[in-house]
């Protein structure tokens, strides 16, 4: 049996487990929570984001050293960011469009008592300013990825540069990257048991209550994430990448199903990048460029979640958005994208900026909050479909990509 299916055995029983935590005797749940699913899924987490600020470093530091040209560099970099923009700004609008069509804001709301403290995200400006490290080890320890990416991006391009004088440097950065791969592989035996129970933990901590009040909402958010995944990305396969749609689900799925059970890209990283390389085709030069770039700045799956919330929320509150409130939810939420980069918990500091933005109450969120973990999950995979989906389409622009039928293998 393939690792993918193992893990999707593991999700299914955390479904179950998780629905029937929510029929047990009170207290029951946060017992088996607190003394096997938490510390079963937090150990999963660990073990997988104890690779990922180093395979980051690596797999930039190849990825930069293998584009010697900087025109080249700067071309592809711009392409990346071009892309991840227009597709978050489609995202968000078709996120908007169906929002006010379905209307999951309509009915009664209790909204006495929800509460919902802000916090403020930096500048735009100042994050572009701060993504050059002035201690390369202190980004690495806290991890900042933006200066991480910066950082490694100039090493890689120092090496290749130099070319034959640091031949050795280069060799055991390709060995390290190899080390990093084969843990990567280790660790993923025991993703069937870390799914089950950050599923159950999920589901089970959500309470049907909570899942039924808010299930309009819900589902008008999972039908834009799957329109998205279907017309948008199905489109730019098509059309720019050249490649099968079903192809590409077929051989990205497993690193979905991760980014399902584990809600976070920077986690995902390490699975998604061998996915795309081994599966679709991607090079080994633009996967390590493009992936790790967008598992900091592309964030469409949580730019759709702003744009329902925000006309769930105005609904609620019985307000009706004008055309260009509705453009500046568009604008704000594109460029918040890229200003909260690496921001813990940015999601949600996103939608405060998008709410004050058109002068909805940012303690509306905590009406959310309630089933955002849930959300986060199906979010979390179109995020980092949609980084493999621009690394096909790049490295089919460079004519990196290796084509032919070749055979979809177990990452």
């Amino acid at each position: 049996m393939s690792l993918t299916k193992k893990i999707l055995i593991g999700m299914s029983l955390g479904i179950i487990a998780g629905l029937l935590f929510n029929l047990a005797i009170p207290g029951f749940f946060d017992s088996a929570s607190n003394y096997v699913l938490i510390p079963l899924g937090k150990i999963f987490i660990n073990l997988i984001k104890m690779l990922v600020v180093p395979i980051v470093i690596v797999s930039l530091i190849l990825g930069s050293a293998g584009i010697s040209d900087p025109r080249k560099l700067g071309r592809i970099g711009g392409k990346t960011i071009a892309f991840f923009l227009v597709t978050t700004a489609i995202a968000i609008i078709l996120a908007l469009a169906i929002g006010m069509l379905f209307q999951p804001g309509a009915g009664d709301f209790q909204l006495e008592g929800a509460e919902y403290e802000e916090k403020e995200a930096p500048p735009v400006i100042e994050t572009l300013l701060n993504i050059i490290p002035t201690n390369p080890f202190n980004a690495m320890v806290q991890e900042s990825m933006l200066q991480i990416i910066v950082f490694s991006i100039f090493i890689g391009f120092g090496l290749a540069r130099l070319g034959d004088k640091v031949q050795g440097i280069v060799r055991l950065v390709e060995q390290a990257n190899e080390v990093l791969m084969y843990l990567v592989n280790v660790i993923m035996k025991f993703a069937p048991y870390g799914a089950f129970a950050l599923i159950a933990t999920a589901i089970g901590g959500q309470g049907l209550d909570a899942v039924i009040a808010m299930g309009k909402y819900m589902f008008v958010v999972l039908f834009v994430l799957l329109l998205h995944l279907i017309i948008v990305y199905g489109s730019a396969l098509s059309f720019l990448g050249k490649m099968n749609p079903i192809k590409f689900l077929k051989g990205f799925s497993p690193a979905m199903v991760v980014a399902f059970s584990t809600s976070s890209s920077s986690a995902t990283l390490p699975i998604s990048m061998k996915a795309a390389q081994n599966n679709l085709g991607v090079s080994k030069t633009v996967s390590s460029f493009v992936q790790p770039l967008g598992a900091t700045i592309n964030m469409d799956g949580t730019a759709i979640m702003q744009g329902v919330a925000t006309i769930f929320i105005a609904q609620v509150y019985g307000q009706n958005l004008s055309m260009s409130q509705l453009l500046t939810v568009v604008l704000t939420a594109t460029l918040a994208s890229v200003g909260t980069a690496g921001v813990p918990g940015a999601g949600i500091i996103m939608l405060s900026m998008v709410l004050t933005s058109v002068n909805l109450p940012v303690e509306a969120i905590a009406l959310v909050l309630g089933v955002d973990r849930l959300i986060d999950m199906c979010r979390t995979s179109i995020n980092i479909t949609g980084d493999a989906v621009c690394a096909v389409i790049i490295s089919r622009s460079e004519d990196t990509i290796k084509t032919g039928d070749s055979e979809i293998v177990n990452v």
